[in-house]
């Protein structure tokens, strides 16, 4: 099978990027380490080529009330310019997807979807269109560079005229000139930091990659592969579609409950999400970290005594607190913080305990 391809792999040897598999893509999983990267985005400012997300735009008098039945947040409270983390779920609250809703006008939206999930997603809503609404997938006109960092905001700055700072998170400024390069501005990321995401055509991507590492190069700017993004949304507690959330668990069980908004009206999978949080929850999404040594890593399972209680979501050596710690999925009954568990780590049961998340939060 050949990979795809974003448009900037064309520079990813100039930069030294070591490349893998991602969900049918060749991506970097880092241009230096994971470690320098992901110390660069908490400490200065990464840049990534995030090209491979896909975007549905979304039009006609008919395209609130779609995305308001297809999706669990209440798209009703967008304003223009604004943004919004929502899920996709199907009838019995299982997930199609995690995305991004963003409001360009009254009837014109942009849906911002996982790149392993395009296909499957585009088949979804086309099957549940109806009205005055048109669907079109504008994934491979449409690029997407991540800048996040503390220091994102001046060196993004220095390109533009458009006043950053008046740009609050979850909202974006929809025409902004970069440099020479026309995009989208969102104040938005995937890291647990502040920064921005930036939406152009496709062609323009590679130009502003360079431009955006030239200007940051004096604040330490460095180009970040998706091991970096990984731990850093995992120390944030973000989701990842296909290890926090999937088909078979609800947005209720991974712990995205506050974008599930029961009282909005009908949408697909709202009663069998209303059942499930008046029966009780399940299973819980806890953060462990471990007592005996050893490194969590998903599916790994996880025990009280001799029962097998879930399994590790997410797991690796904190890049920042250099902590061993895990997003674990786990019968409800066990996810008492300070509770004491065993992961089964190549055979052998090591002490853990359920610990608050997120690992990490940034002080605004």
């Amino acid at each position: 099978m050949t990979l795809k391809q974003t448009p900037l792999y064309p520079l990813y040897a100039k930069y030294g990027a070591k490349t893998i598999d991602f969900g049918g893509w060749d991506l970097p999983v880092h241009f230096s380490s994971i470690q320098k990267e992901h110390d660069a985005v908490r400490m200065q400012a990464g840049l990534f080529d995030v090209a491979h997300m896909g975007e549905v735009r979304v039009t006609g008098s008919g395209a609130l009330a779609f995305i308001q039945h297809l999706t669990t947040n209440d798209v009703s409270q967008l304003a223009i310019n604004q943004a919004q983390y929502s899920l996709m779920c199907y009838p019995d609250g299982g997930v199609v997807d995690d995305l991004l809703v963003y409001k360009l006008a009254d009837d014109h939206y942009m849906l911002v979807i996982n790149a392993s999930n395009i296909d499957k997603d585009m088949e979804w809503l086309e099957q549940h269109v109806s009205g005055d609404v048109l669907l079109e997938n504008i994934s491979d006109e449409t690029a997407l560079l991540a800048l996040q960092g503390p220091l994102a905001i001046q060196i993004l700055q220095r390109l533009t005229a458009a006043d950053l700072s008046s740009i609050p998170s979850y909202h974006f400024l929809p025409d902004v000139t970069v440099g020479e390069v026309n995009a989208l501005v969102s104040r938005t990321g995937y890291t647990g930091e502040d920064g921005f995401e930036l939406y152009v055509r496709s062609e323009d991507a590679p130009g502003l990659w360079e431009i955006l590492l030239a200007e940051g190069q004096a604040e330490g700017l460095i180009p970040t592969g998706l091991g970096a993004r990984d731990t850093l949304r995992f120390e944030a507690r973000l989701p990842l579609y296909g290890q926090e959330l999937s088909s078979t668990i609800t947005p209720l069980e991974a712990g995205v409950g506050f974008f599930v908004k029961l009282d909005k009206g009908d949408f697909i999978g709202r009663d069998a999400l209303a059942a499930q949080k008046t029966a009780g929850i399940p299973r819980k999404l806890v953060g462990v970290e471990m007592i005996d040594r050893g490194i969590p890593r998903p599916h790994y399972p996880v025990y009280a005594g001799e029962q097998l209680i879930g399994e590790i979501t997410t797991g690796t050596q904190s890049p920042t607190y250099k902590t061993s710690v895990g997003l674990a999925l786990i019968d409800a009954s066990y996810a008492t913080l300070g509770a004491e568990l065993h992961v089964e780590i190549r055979g052998k049961k090591l002490l853990a305990k359920v610990v608050k998340t997120p690992f990490y939060k940034r002080i605004k």
